[in-house]
């Protein structure tokens, strides 16, 4: 029997509104952003999707929405189901409907409901262990409502400790299936039990969230000293300038939803 061939992978993006300058802000100070420099970054980050493997389909920017760009939050997307997410800050709770809308294309949908709030940023896939931070954007309730979605395909749920940082991934990502980069200021590396850890440079917080597409990593260009451990772990990676849309308390996970178009 011939292997079936590789579905597509997809990149669900989204423009950035008008409005970003106006987004929510928890840990960082709020600074002008230029709004045409982050949307030239946003481009640069969409060709780092597509090198990496991606066709990357983008959903208009929204001006009644500030942080709409950072789709990720809205949904959390496995090879059997999409989880629409119940975001932390309601003023981000309108942007679900749009991606909700394009993701029944692909995946049955599940949502968050009630007094549960999850982020997609603080939900780390790896492998079947979901790890959800536990941060000013997701409750426990939150967890547990993921969890009851998710267990009967397989999926355990572990929720970690956070302190300082926005989201789980502003914390930790993968860097293989194995792998986890961390920033230890943020998270207990003992809460990733199974999984090896790689430490960032401790200058460069912001490089503890990267991208892993098809063994391709996908870092802020800021973290020259975290790339070198990268390269020094056998990591293939791409760079993109990210510093404008980082003033909104961004990273790269923040800016798509990869999925495979079908899992067969």
């Amino acid at each position: 029997m011939l292997p079936r061939p590789m579905s597509k992978l997809i990149a669900l993006t989204r423009g950035v509104s008008p409005g970003l300058d106006h987004c929510e802000l928890t840990h960082f100070s709020r600074v002008p952003i230029d709004v045409e420099r982050a949307r030239s970054q946003h481009a640069a980050y969409e060709t780092a999707l597509r090198e990496a493997g991606c066709e990357v389909i983008q959903l208009p920017g929204d001006a009644d929405f500030p942080d709409c760009v950072f789709i990720e939050d809205t949904a959390v997307v496995v090879n059997e189901v999409a989880v629409i997410t119940r975001p932390g800050a309601e003023s981000r709770r309108g942007e679900t409907a749009a991606v909700a809308h394009t993701l029944s294309r692909w995946r049955d949908l599940a949502t968050i409901e009630g007094s549960a709030v999850l982020d997609g940023g603080d939900v780390l896939v790896a492998g079947k262990t979901v790890y959800v931070g536990m941060s000013s954007r997701s409750n426990a309730e939150g967890a547990a409502q993921l969890e009851t979605i998710l267990a009967p395909y397989g999926y355990r749920v572990t929720p970690v400790d956070l302190h300082d940082c926005l989201h789980l991934k502003s914390a930790a990502s993968l860097v293989n299936e194995a792998t986890l980069l961390i920033n230890p200021a943020c998270c207990d590396a003992s809460a990733f039990d199974g999984h090896k850890v790689l430490e960032i440079d401790p200058a460069e917080p912001e490089a503890a969230n990267v991208l892993l597409i098809n063994g391709t990593i996908i870092v802020p260009e800021s973290g020259v000293a975290t790339c070198r451990r990268l390269a020094n772990a056998g990591a293939t990676i791409l760079t993109v300038p990210a510093d404008e849309l980082a003033k909104a308390e961004s990273g790269v996970t923040c800016c798509s939803l990869i999925f495979r178009e079908s899992t067969f």
